[in-house]
């Protein structure tokens, strides 16, 4: 790595701090990774930064970084491109970006505005040669790790598949018995009210019209954990 130098020009704009968890259950169980994330505002003050000029984004906290829209990524992107920030912080690369081509869109316009970044590890600018092949490495290894995490998720799916063990959310009006087989619920009201539906479905020949019938007659469509009556 380079010997990076924040400069006044890097001082006069804002330090980024981007703060993100890829799941609900992360957000409400792991505070430590939370707290760490936080407390990177206290690095950039200890980078030069006033504590004013520190924006924190967390809107992507809980937030997949993978095929999903990340409002905060996007916000970061953005004011980065503006020539707002003078660094952006992260934790590591993989808080930032889950595929290249967001990590690169970023590296990109860092280097083209002089905005440095900084991890856990050390200071880089992408401008740098040598900053930007380490940081590329980084974000290739963020990738691999996503991959994996994706084939010993899909691994562990077959394999209950095959052994007649794997339990998938069932529509309304079907429940896992204690065996595990499915069966229907015995809540009577749910059990007529889908018998309706596919009643008129057969005789009407339409979702469209199936939805009209049951909108006329004010029946309720049953929910899981909604007890529906047919009136």
């Amino acid at each position: 790595m380079s010997s990076v130098q924040v400069t006044p020009s890097h001082l006069a704009r804002q330090a980024a701090i981007y703060i993100r968890q890829s799941t609900v259950e992360q957000v409400t169980h792991n505070l430590e990774s939370q707290r760490r994330q936080y407390g990177l505002v206290d690095r950039a003050v200890s980078l030069g930064w006033p504590r004013p000029q520190v924006l924190v984004i967390d809107d992507d906290l809980g937030v997949s970084g993978s095929g999903v829209a990340r409002v905060g990524f996007d916000r970061l992107v953005a004011e980065v491109g503006l020539g707002h920030i003078g660094i952006v912080l992260a934790i590591e690369v993989s808080r930032l970006a889950r595929n290249n081509r967001d990590w690169y869109h970023l590296l990109d316009l860092c280097a083209l505005v002089d905005t440095l970044i900084a991890d856990a590890d050390g200071l880089y600018h992408p401008s740098v040669f040598n900053d930007r092949l380490l940081l590329g490495l980084k974000g290739t290894m963020s990738e691999v790790e996503l991959h994996l995490i994706r084939s010993r998720l899909n691994g562990g799916l077959w394999e209950a598949a095959r052994r007649g063990e794997l339990r998938t959310h069932l529509p309304v009006g079907y429940q896992h018995d204690r065996d595990g087989r499915i069966v229907k619920v015995p809540d009577e009201a749910i059990r007529e009210t889908i018998a309706l539906i596919f009643a008129k479905f057969a005789e009407l020949g339409s979702a469209r019209q199936v939805t009209a019938y049951l909108a006329e007659q004010g029946v309720l469509l049953p929910q899981p954990s909604i007890r529906c009556t047919r009136s």
